[in-house]
């Protein structure tokens, strides 16, 4: 189903301002991470399904780290869907809109975040119930003027967007400037080299650093 902005779900994305996106090797390393970011201040995260370790690694998080908000990444097809609920995805997060996995996501109950670049891509989101959108790739696609220029058309009906794809320490105070952005994703907070080298302290640090600049 589609995210709504009315939904206790988005209240909580909203109050996280930050979702640390994660690439993980292994279910230990994943509840690490998730500690270190809760450290810093940082209390969700996105889990991409770019690894063979992802869903066990969102496992662990769920049942170890609870206070964490966990969800899945990178989700293409109805099947990597069906495992992302099953896992306990908090929610599923896709590069694209495929209408067909949007709406499967509705069927099984797992809120849902496609991936828009346009206004075709924004249409189709709103017409299959999702109101708030992964803008992505964010800088490459245009950055902030761009994501102003194709929402303007689809501000009366409270479309809401996280930025994904180069938002880095010294550009997050921009997006989040926006009242179009209620939270932002990004890797710089917990790198991959970073987890393969277990620097939580410095994973921390800048959760921290991000907390801070995000504010509430």
């Amino acid at each position: 189903m589609g995210i709504t902005t009315d939904s206790p779900l988005f209240e909580r994305i909203a109050a996280s301002r930050i979702i640390a996106v994660l690439v993980v090797d292994s279910a230990d390393d994943a509840v690490a991470t998730a500690k270190a970011l809760l450290d810093g201040g940082v209390d969700a995260m996105e889990l991409t399904l770019r690894t063979p370790a992802a869903l066990d690694a969102l496992r662990a998080v769920r049942e170890q780290v609870p206070d964490m908000l966990a969800g899945v990444g990178t989700i293409l097809t109805n099947q990597q869907a069906d495992e992302a609920l099953e896992a306990g995805a908090a929610f599923g997060v896709s590069p694209g809109i495929n209408v067909a996995v949007v709406n499967h996501a509705a069927e099984i109950g797992l809120p849902f975040a496609p991936g828009v670049m346009t206004p075709t891509d924004v249409d189709l989101g709103v017409a299959n119930g999702c109101q708030l959108l992964k803008f992505f790739p964010a800088t490459s696609a245009g950055g902030l003027s761009h994501l102003k220029n194709i929402a303007a058309p689809y501000a009366h009906l409270g479309v809401q967007f996280i930025p994904l794809g180069g938002v880095t320490q010294e550009n997050l105070s921009g997006w989040l400037a926006s009242p179009l952005i209620p939270a932002v994703g990004g890797s710089w907070l917990a790198p991959r080299d970073l987890i393969a080298a277990k620097d939580w302290q410095e994973i921390a640090r800048r959760a921290r650093d991000a907390r801070a600049i995000a504010g509430r």
